[in-house]
């Protein structure tokens, strides 16, 4: 029988981080692997990666556009093609964007999906900045 941790996998830890008591790299396994996998592809732009272009979800094309119906439906349907195509451990992705912080800077994208292995649901809150709050 696989397991959870078989299936879903192991990774290094997103941003990359060193465990100061061991040296050695941080690891991510389970669950937070898929959440953090999930945060790397929709924080990469397509044709980023010259080896992969096609990886990524173009997102960043549409959330400077918000809050125009036409711009809210693709963000929505980018986040869901990019999961989709990058992510098989999850499906029946599905996406609602709360533009309540819009006047901030800020869009809440929350992102409900279930884990193929356990046909458990997930959920991501994944905030998108549109400007760096420190300036």
């Amino acid at each position: 029988m696989i397991n959870e941790v078989d299936f879903l996998g192991r990774g290094f830890s997103f941003p990359p981080k060193i465990d100061k008591v061991t040296g050695r790299f941080v690891m991510a396994s389970g669950d937070n692997d898929v959440k953090q996998s999930i945060y790397i592809i929709l924080t990469t732009k397509k044709n980023e990666y010259a080896m992969l272009p096609e990886f990524g979800s173009d997102l960043f094309n549409y959330v400077f556009g918000l809050p125009d119906p036409a711009n809210i439906s693709l963000a929505r349907e980018s986040i869901i093609e990019a999961l989709t195509i990058w992510e098989p451990r999850i499906e029946g992705v599905d996406v609602s964007i709360d533009m309540g912080g819009l006047k901030d800077g800020k869009v809440i994208f929350d992102i409900n999906y279930f884990v193929r292995s356990t046909n458990a649901p997930a959920n991501l809150v994944f905030p998108y900045y549109l400007y760096d709050t420190k300036l």
